[in-house]
């Protein structure tokens, strides 16, 4: 019988994580347009409603039922605005480690929301889910990712040489593919032990939906 993660929703102070919905199509798409999000990014370049849909209703739900991981929408505690993503993927229920990658919207960087989001799901993964790894995977080239991963308490573990593809402009303006290497970053529950940042006030509930945005 294969393992899966509950279906539920992660408040913080500032944000909710949550299952997606349907309503949260068009943020997806504008989202995952930006071109920091293109470039570091596996996601098809241009980002489509036609792929946010298909995200939402299918690739989402079936991460979560199929065992692999899950997925969280994060949100603005106060406004609901959808201000990124976070993903849990290639889970190994038998050794307890998942790895996590996450998304952060334009209009929501620099207020630390990535670094509050990953804090949030280890801690459940951690002390809820009894899980002993979390594992993030940053290009050598992304320096805002890999300035969360040691927010956090990651260990930078190695490189795994030329092992990611990346996007960058060309002067005609088109996205062309370079290979980069990937550097290794480990969490494990000690190393959230005496954590230095602001503590988060983590609280766990049973997703039954949510309220409309007004």
């Amino acid at each position: 019988m294969t393992s899966t993660f509950p279906n539920i929703s992660i408040s913080t102070d500032r944000l909710v994580l949550r299952p997606f919905e349907e309503a949260d199509v068009p943020e997806l798409v504008e989202m995952m347009n930006d071109e920091y999000v293109s470039a570091w990014t596996a996601a098809p370049v241009p980002y489509t409603e036609a792929d946010a849909r298909h995200y939402v209703l299918r690739q989402a739900p079936a991460e979560r039922a199929g065992g692999r991981g899950v997925v969280f929408a994060v949100d603005d505690f106060l406004t609901r605005q959808l201000v990124g993503v976070v993903q849990l993927r290639d889970t190994d229920w038998r050794s307890r480690t998942t790895g996590i990658a996450y998304v952060i919207a334009p209009w929501a960087r620099g207020e630390g929301y990535a670094t509050e989001a990953v804090l949030a799901v280890a801690r459940w993964l951690f002390e809820d889910r009894r899980f002993e790894r979390l594992e993030l995977r940053t290009a050598a080239g992304n320096s805002a990712a890999q300035q969360v991963a040691q927010k956090v308490g990651g260990i930078s573990e190695g490189v795994l040489r030329n092992a990611w593809i990346a996007r960058i402009r060309t002067e005609s303006g088109e996205w062309t593919d370079t290979r980069t290497d990937l550097i290794v970053w480990g969490l494990l529950p000690e190393d959230l032990e005496g954590f230095q940042e602001e503590p988060v006030d983590t609280a766990y509930a049973q997703y039954a939906g949510r309220p409309h945005r007004p």
